[in-house]
């Protein structure tokens, strides 16, 4: 199968590597991107300044090759990668609930951001609570973290030295 993705956009924020970057917009704590959509696709933003959280899919483009056992970010414990939101993946998509601030023509201004400066824009969803939210009763080894940093390291970056992950 083949499938064909193309960028709809870039992501600018003020993160330029991992470390000290946000692992989560609920740890972002404000800070602020915008999305330049580019033109071919801004007519698909009528409307979107009605809501207060979009969902932006995005391209981890500076993840390192993807390995199927991963220490997280909030973690010392090895876990199945598709237990984490380690960038690091097969298909490294990410996905982040950002708000949105403003919208000038191909810009929207966010805020929580938690993605690297240049990502790619795969797609945009509106958030909507009445869908998106769940309440749950377990979060498997999210259940006994301690680490509550929120900020990622450089663990999952494209120039992570091989020999370090084999410690």
């Amino acid at each position: 199968m083949i499938m064909d993705v193309k960028p709809l956009g870039i992501i600018n924020t003020p993160f330029t590597e991992s470390t000290g970057t946000p692992i989560q917009p609920r740890m972002a704590h404000g800070a602020l991107g915008t999305v330049e959509v580019f033109d071919e696709y801004v007519p698909g933003l009528k409307d979107i300044e009605g809501f207060e959280r979009i969902w932006l899919l995005f391209w981890c483009h500076q993840a390192a090759s993807p390995k199927l056992h991963v220490k997280p970010y909030m973690d010392t414990r090895e876990h199945g990668l598709f237990t984490t939101r380690a960038p690091a993946r097969p298909n490294p998509i990410g996905i982040s609930s950002v708000r949105l601030l403003e919208v000038k023509e191909n810009i929207l201004k966010v805020a929580d951001v938690d993605m690297l400066d240049g990502t790619p824009l795969l797609d945009i969803k509106p958030y909507a609570p009445k869908f998106d939210c769940f309440e749950v009763q377990r979060c498997g080894w999210l259940d006994t973290v301690n680490n509550h940093s929120g900020l990622a390291d450089n663990r999952f970056e494209q120039t992570r030295n091989i020999k370090e992950d084999n410690k």
